[in-house]
């Protein structure tokens, strides 16, 4: 085997992978950067990409079915979900040439094949040219994969995970999705928007139960507003397939019916088969590589960074922290910080929160405020006719440093930046409240918000007092 030598290597090449090897080697550092399927991981791929594309397809449908409400008259609309997914496959190959490019514009070295630790500062990749890569830091960004479950086996015709379920030519007539997380409620509304008949299908007693009641409780309404049947508080047993379908079994619940099924209950780390003993590295029980503020592993020079770390599984926190190991291997000390990511969920309406949840700030003993102001009293949504959903304010009543942050409606994925930056910055409620927002927008409602956290609301009725 050949043997080559470098400053840093970064092993996947994700959202965190491929940030971490620019990041190096800007700051002058011989990168190599190893992958063994796709440039930019499971999110550009099989992840954020592809479903926001498909995403895309299905708000543009609503909107035209709805341009009547607007004056706008088009006669019979059909669509051609085929034709939707070769979109959604064009948008992923643009981007992951463009890709591509950003990484040898940046003097990065690929190794295309499976990257495996044979020492503490070693690794032997195995591809279509086998060879031996001897590194100064390490960074590990091999991400994690839809977790399959034995009782109910995905075979990618019938029954499928995440990302099989985007090589779809044509729609079903019903689909059964089990899990009601962020990712089966996302795939609930993209079907709901495209004329599925959609039951999701959830463990705990409510759809998106991290996100807290105020989010869980809105998108429950809303989602039986589009006709989606949600089954909560019901455990799958097993699934049943045949010719015509699937028949899923529930614990103490009549079995549902459908054409397929959609798993969707979570992600298993991907770490195994990578030499980690070898190296000395430690895992947990998941199999998730432990990390300190730095994303410093147990061995000195070795870091990990993104879903592996078993922290947050978002693309945005993998990158930042690909930011942060590439700064550390490099020798410029930095930290990450995690109490202000904003974590997003394309439905329709679309969810996005930071920080403390109304839940989380009720327990930790903080004496707090909370200012929820609906889009049905905001001027540009009601001249969009998008007046679903709120954008609400969590502060301490003592110093009104805001703690949280969450809101539902058009925009909200956009929206949480201001919310983001405030937290992340420790702004208090006054500098939202003093900021002028332009009029009309839909940012104004974290304004109005603010003035309802300080019982200063100018464009919604005061409470009334008692006594």
């Amino acid at each position: 085997m050949e043997r080559k030598q470098f400053d840093i290597v970064v092993i996947g090449a994700g959202p965190g992978g491929y940030v971490a090897a620019i990041k190096a080697s800007q700051m002058g550092k011989s990168v190599a950067l190893i992958e063994k399927q796709y440039f930019g991981g499971t999110c550009l791929n099989v992840g954020c990409i592809p479903t926001k594309t498909l995403i895309a397809n299905a708000l543009m449908l609503h909107k035209i079915k709805h341009a009547s409400d607007f004056g706008i008259e088009v006669g019979p609309v059909s669509f051609d979900y085929g034709k939707m997914k070769t979109r959604k496959d064009g948008v992923v190959e643009k981007i992951k040439k463009g890709l591509e490019g950003l990484i040898r514009s940046n003097g990065i070295t690929v190794f295309k094949g499976k990257a495996e630790f044979t020492g503490p500062s070693e690794i032997k990749v195995i591809g279509d040219n086998n060879e031996i890569i001897s590194f100064k830091k390490a960074i590990i960004a091999t991400g994690s994969e839809p977790l399959d479950i034995p009782a109910f086996p995905c075979d990618h015709k019938k029954i499928f995970n995440s990302s099989s379920i985007l090589d779809l030519t044509s729609l079903p007539t019903k689909i059964a999705i089990i899990g009601g997380g962020y990712i089966g409620c996302e795939f609930a509304s993209l079907f709901a928007e495209l004329g599925v008949k959609v039951t999701l299908i959830e463990a705990l007693p409510s759809i998106l139960s991290l996100q807290g009641t105020t989010i869980a409780d809105t998108m429950t309404k809303a989602f039986m507003k589009k006709g989606i049947e949600i089954v909560a508080g019901a455990a799958v047993e097993k699934i049943d397939t045949d010719g015509s379908g699937v028949l899923v079994h529930l614990k103490g619940k009549d079995p549902i019916a459908a054409d397929i099924a959609l798993i969707s209950i979570g992600r298993k780390i991907v770490s195994a088969g990578l030499g980690l003993e070898k190296a000395g590295i430690l895992t947990d029980a998941k199999g998730a590589i432990p990390v300190d503020e730095t994303m410093a592993t147990s061995v000195p020079g070795v870091y990990a960074i993104g879903d592996v770390t078993g922290k947050f599984l978002l693309a945005h926190v993998a990158s930042h922290q690909g930011v942060v190991a590439a700064s550390n291997a490099c020798g410029k000390l930095a930290y990450m910080h995690y109490e202000a990511v904003p974590a997003v969920i394309f439905t329709h309406p679309e969810i996005a929160s930071v920080g403390m949840s109304p839940e989380e700030a009720a327990k930790s003993g903080i004496e707090h405020a909370i200012g929820k102001f609906p889009f049905q009293a905001l001027g540009k949504a009601v001249a969009t006719m998008e007046t679903e959903g709120f954008a609400l304010i969590i502060t301490e009543k003592k110093t009104g440093r805001i703690l949280g942050a969450q809101v539902v409606g058009e925009g909200a994925a956009s929206l949480i930046s201001e919310m983001a930056l405030a937290i992340t910055n420790e702004l208090t409620i006054e500098c939202i409240s003093d900021t002028i927002h332009a009029h009309p927008t839909l940012p104004e409602a974290w304004l109005e918000a603010a003035l309802l956290a300080t019982d200063t609301p100018i464009h919604f009725p005061p409470k009334i007092k008692k006594g």
